[in-house]
């Protein structure tokens, strides 16, 4: 946009010996550069009166179709959009402006093979520009073509060592295989080259990594950090009492479960993670409220789980085999519920009844590992 910017301020008055073309000319230029004025200053109506004047005398002229695609896009109008890029296209079939614009419509549109298909097109004519590289390079992400997207993010480290967009875009892609310590190092050298200015979303990028690895005392500071830029950032939130659940500091991660119902009360997700922090630290009573909460607002497997376990810490076992057994209905790969009814059973004293329900998880086509343990504990 500034590029198009500067080259339409540049326009200089013509001088063809006929005065008609060359007034009509210099009209749509003192349009052109009025136009873009406007669309820079995001005065987007102004604009759109001066594009659509110079249409009125050259309907093909490329300045004023771009511009009213920017215009369109600028309102999130971008099927409009694609219509005049697509008519400037039409006459002027390597207008780069039209393409990039037409691309990134496509792009938020989800529509991610058209993009690439268009950036590709503007490439041919400038295949040096970092910008259009590191848009192809997240939309193969999108796609989840690994070696394209890798290869194209590289490309532009080559071309412009650290820059920020391919080391995010790395450790994003690298984070979507689930290859984490990979994305670890892209994003920690990401905060590395801009420790005076760093993005919230790298430090909860990081401390995620650190939650799928397991790592969680390692992952708190990133969130901790997060939340000095904003105290109320969901996934700093999330991040934190995730990691303090993850290191069994069940009244720790409860400050920050409710801090995000501070927020967002019926958020049922939170409810249930803060009803099982309670009920891990053997609050019962407070843990059934929070789950019954999550179940007022809409039918939760995990509270109705969580209630069911309630059942069998208080040795209600028939009530908490009969929860537990509905839910196994319908989830019948769910080894967890099997292994909690079996519990049940033997602290009933019904041993075989406890390796009936193990073996019927079996017979079903299901392997876990966690059942093989208890029913060879049973044996």
């Amino acid at each position: 946009m500034s590029d198009l910017f500067e080259e339409v301020q540049n326009l200089k008055e013509q001088h063809t010996g006929n005065p008609e073309e060359d007034a009509k000319f210099n009209r749509i230029s003192e349009l052109s550069k009025e136009g873009y004025t406007y669309l820079k200053e995001n005065r987007i109506r102004e604009a759109e009166d001066c594009f659509n004047k110079i249409l009125s005398m050259d309907e093909e002229n490329n300045y004023s179709l771009v511009g009213l695609g920017d215009c369109c896009r600028k309102h999130n109008d971008f099927r409009g959009a694609i219509n005049y890029y697509g008519k400037c296209l039409e006459s002027h079939p390597g207008n780069n402006y039209a393409l990039f614009g037409m691309a990134d419509c496509y792009k938020a549109l989800n529509q991610y093979n058209r993009a690439i298909s268009i950036w590709e097109q503007y490439l041919i004519h400038d295949n040096k520009n970092i910008t259009v590289l590191t848009r192809v390079a997240d939309a193969y992400r999108k796609v989840r073509d690994f070696k394209k997207s890798k290869a194209l993010y590289m490309k532009v480290l080559d071309m412009e060592e650290n820059n920020p967009y391919a080391l995010i875009g790395l450790g994003h892609l690298h984070y979507d295989f689930k290859e984490y310590h990979d994305a670890l190092y892209f994003w920690q050298k990401m905060m590395d080259n801009n420790s005076a200015n760093v993005d919230i979303r790298v430090l909860t990028s990081i401390g995620n990594c650190h939650r799928k690895l397991k790592t969680f005392e390692q992952g708190v500071p990133f969130f901790q950090k997060a939340l000095e830029i904003d105290p109320n950032n969901f996934y700093a939130l999330f991040g934190l009492a995730d990691c303090y659940r993850g290191m069994n500091q069940q009244y720790r991660s409860l400050e920050y479960w409710n801090r995000i119902l501070e927020k967002d009360s019926r958020n049922k997700v939170i409810l249930t993670r803060a009803g099982d922090a309670y009920r891990n630290m053997g609050d019962l009573d407070k843990a059934a409220e929070y789950y019954q909460k999550a179940i007022n607002i809409e039918f939760d497997v995990f509270a109705v789980l969580g209630l069911a376990l309630i059942a069998k810490q208080q040795g209600k076992y028939q009530e908490a085999i009969e929860s537990l057994t509905r839910l196994s209905q319908s989830d019948p790969k769910n080894h967890r519920l099997y292994v909690e009814i079996a519990d049940c059973y033997v602290k009933m004293g019904q041993k075989d009844r406890a390796i009936e329900i193990l073996q019927n998880f079996q017979t079903q086509g299901f392997r876990s590992q966690a059942i093989n343990e208890f029913l060879n504990s049973l044996k």
